[in-house]
């Protein structure tokens, strides 16, 4: 029998109903909100993996059918996932996975269907309820809610879980998840608004940010305590019982008391790749002792997996203890070396690096037709995306040997980070188009913030209109018995991988423009997180003075388009567009420019890479414009005129009138031996067959 549960929390009317769909899944639930309708599951695979991970799959599935539309292009069903659901799974992914207790290594699949879309509700925080309350009930061995706010701005006012109209209006995107009074994660964004005068850029300070999370963390406090009233009830009474992997305690003692110089030995190592090397022949020295050993007799298996458990543990008290794998201080920003423009064929490139991780990040300017168009399943039409980051991590970068694939669902979650950090930032011109890519050459932690500097320094490159420069910086926190912890500015790798917490934050000298929080705790609490938000925001001022200096160094690229802008009368703009756009197209081919019109400056702005095709398209306009603007001659009928020939096209040819007019002298008006002896330039004889309005014919005399 259906069990609904009816809720009305933080400003969102939800219902709940199980046991109705889905009875073969480990928990199931048909959630409602507005006319929103998701279908969220839980499975659970009965044999743990043996990994020292969670094997954690998250689906986040949008049909067509549920905003009655049909699947565009040639094959008509769902098949590559979009962006928005690929990052709607993420965020799920990374909401959820604290939840898990701690060494829980069996496969879980969580899949989130969207059934039936509602243009006002936001299908991310529907998302994240649905699968929290399929988990609740299922039979994991997890009692603990999660709760989210979305969080934004409008008219200086912050207002919680706004709906997708109200966000549209927002100059702020925040979006927290916690349990308890804890915090799990964190997605925020500035959101840039313009005015008749002015970019506003909108950046979040850091007291207000601080100040908003006090607020917020209270309302998931609520939320998470409810949800846990309600759902925990409904809980499957077949609790799944976890079998851990116990680390064999002889061989953790052996190898901390035999082998601890040597682990330090190896772990103090600077570089990424000698640490590794070192880790890995110290283990292989411990294997060969304990096999030949007569006393000794121990799993391989085993040995491996205290040996990690001690390298783990090594490091983080290491760390704890106020020391770094590289000797920096814990507030210390890697050395930075910035290269601008190295790439001479193109728009706009900045060679970023800090430490050992590196990236190439290059910026090409188009036009409105190079946007990308993509779907939402609540927009009623298409949309366009006219800047674009793509993030690369070639396996190279790490020193892996395989070949390079599709992108990831990280590789699409870093790039979107970038994209969020500097799109405030950016003023696009009419009809302009930006296209980031950021090339990761090496990399030991951090990369995504690396490309957030390069991105920003590749916009000035290539001559964008860009209000501040951004940075991006990688925090870390490593948390003992919630009491003893370190906050490590610019993690590496191997910090951000035995840590607590991965926070990064990009800002311009003036605010934050985004931020990404996750959590490997149950949470973090806000006196922590203000302090390592301190402790970024420190590090920040130091990227960004380096950054200033390269900036003012930049050498235009020679790849750069070169731009002559005009203005006419505004009225004259459909002249130049002509009709069904067939005059503007016409001068894009023949000159080889693009155009770029402003309606309401009735500005014109003519790009090209050859300087003499630019002044001759511009001039081309202006005289289109003279002959269009003024008063047609009434031309006689059966009488020779001498006009010049100004273009020979497919269809015929145009021939200048005495008065300056450009008219129509049709192939099918000129017997075919002559077609041949006609050439642009040639004064000719013709007589008008007809004229009305502007619309002149001719014929040969």
């Amino acid at each position: 029998m259906s069990q609904i549960v009816d809720l009305n929390i933080n400003n969102l009317k939800e219902s709940y109903e199980f046991n109705k769909v889905a009875r073969q899944a480990d928990g199931a639930v048909f959630y409602r909100q507005g006319k929103a309708v998701l279908l969220a599951t839980v499975t659970l695979d009965k044999q743990s993996s043996g990994e020292d991970f969670l094997p954690l799959t998250v689906q986040y599935i949008e049909k067509a059918y549920a905003a009655t539309k049909i699947p565009g292009g040639f094959i008509k069903r769902e098949s590559k996932p979009s962006d928005f659901e690929t990052l709607t799974a993420r965020i799920i992914d990374r909401a959820l996975r604290p939840l898990f207790p701690k060494d829980f290594s069996n496969g879980v699949v969580i899949n989130v269907t969207v059934l039936s879309s509602d243009s006002s509700v936001d299908l991310q925080i529907a998302a994240l309820n649905a699968a929290n309350a399929a988990v609740l009930v299922s039979s994991l061995p997890i009692k603990k809610s999660i709760a989210a706010v979305r969080v934004g701005k409008i008219d200086g006012k912050v207002l919680h879980n706004l709906n997708l109209i109200e966000q549209q209006k927002s100059t702020l995107d925040l979006l927290v998840v916690g349990s308890g009074e804890d915090i799990a994660m964190i997605e925020m964004r500035a959101i840039s608004s313009s005015s008749s005068s002015e970019h506003q850029v909108n950046e979040l300070e850091k007291d207000e940010f601080i100040s908003i999370l006090a607020k917020v963390t209270k309302d998931i406090s609520e939320a998470s305590t409810n949800y846990e009233k309600e759902f925990l009830p409904l809980k499957s009474t077949d609790i799944f019982k976890v079998t851990y992997n116990e680390i064999n305690r002889e061989v953790l003692t052996l190898i901390e008391s035999q082998y601890h110089d040597k682990l330090n030995i190896a772990i103090e190592h600077i570089a990424k790749s000698e640490r590794s090397d070192a880790l890995d022949r110290l283990l292989v020295e411990i294997k060969d002792d304990i096999e030949s050993s007569d006393s000794l007799d121990f799993n391989s298996l085993d040995v491996v997996d205290a040996f990690s458990k001690a390298v783990k543990s090594r490091v983080r008290e290491m760390l704890l203890d106020g020391k770094r794998l590289d000797n920096r201080e814990l507030d210390e920003v890697r050395e930075i070396t910035i290269e601008t423009n190295i790439l001479p064929s193109v728009h706009g490139s900045t060679l970023f690096t800090r430490g050992q991780t590196q990236a190439l990040v290059t910026a090409t300017l188009g036009d409105g037709k190079d946007s990308q168009m993509y779907e939402l399943l609540t927009s009623s039409s298409a949309k366009n995306e006219h800047l674009m980051v793509h993030y690369n991590f070639p396996p190279y970068s790490v020193g892996e040997a395989r070949p390079i694939g599709a992108p990831s669902r990280r590789e699409l979650g870093h790039g979107n980070l970038a994209k969020r950090a500097l799109e405030p930032t950016v003023i696009l011109d009419n009809n302009q188009t930006i296209r980031l890519v950021s090339e990761i050459l090496e990399s030991n932690g951090s990369s995504s913030m690396a490309t957030v500097c390069g991105g920003s320094l590749s916009l000035y490159c290539s001559d964008v209109n860009v209000k501040k420069l951004t940075a991006g910086i990688a925090m870390g926190v490593v948390v003992e018995n919630s009491e003893k912890y370190s906050i490590l500015t610019d993690i590496m790798g191997a910090e951000d991988h035995y840590g607590d917490m991965d926070f990064k934050v990009a800002a311009t000298k003036d605010g934050i423009t985004a931020l990404q929080l996750d959590i490997k705790l149950d949470g973090l609490n806000l006196n922590i997180l203000n302090e390592a938000l301190n402790q970024a925001l420190k590090g920040l001022e130091h990227i960004l003075s380096i950054m200033e200096e390269a900036k003012e160094k930049i050498v235009p690229s020679g790849a750069l388009p070169i731009v002559v802008t005009f203005n006419i009368d505004s009225s004259s703009i459909p002249i130049i567009i002509g009709k069904g756009g067939s005059t503007i197209r016409e001068i894009i081919e023949k000159f080889n420019v693009s155009i770029d019109l402003n309606r309401d400056l009735g500005e014109v702005k003519v790009s090209g890479s050859d300087v003499d095709n630019l002044d001759s398209a511009k001039d081309y306009i202006l005289n289109l414009i003279s002959k269009e603007s003024k008063e047609i001659t009434k031309y006689e009928l059966n009488v020779v005129y001498k006009g010049t020939v100004k273009r020979c096209v497919d269809f015929g040819f145009f021939v200048e009138m005495p008065d300056g007019y450009d008219a129509l002298l049709h192939n099918s008006k000129v017997p075919n031996d002559l077609k041949k002896d006609i050439n642009e330039g040639d004064v000719i004889e013709i007589m008008v067959a007809s004229q009305k309005d502007k619309r002149v014919e001719l014929v040969l005399a």
